[in-house]
């Protein structure tokens, strides 16, 4: 059995106040799930190279991850 997509309780909106209505919950859409997070074996990003910085204690920090 077909229900409605929406039910007036209140009041008298006008079609053209309805068709905006459902213009406006249709473009929300369903909710994205949540993306997961990726642990830093599974990141690719960290397997790139970071750019090197000249200057004093550029070493210590060449060798450091963040």
């Amino acid at each position: 059995m077909n229900e409605p997509f929406l039910r007036v309780v209140r009041g008298e909106p006008t079609a053209a106040e309805l068709a905006a209505l459902v213009v406006v919950l249709a473009a929300a859409g369903p909710a994205a799930p949540e993306a997961e997070a990726r642990s830093r074996w599974a990141d690719r990003g960290a397997a790139l190279r970071r750019p090197l910085h000249a200057g004093r204690g550029a070493w210590q920090a060449a060798s450091s991850r963040r």
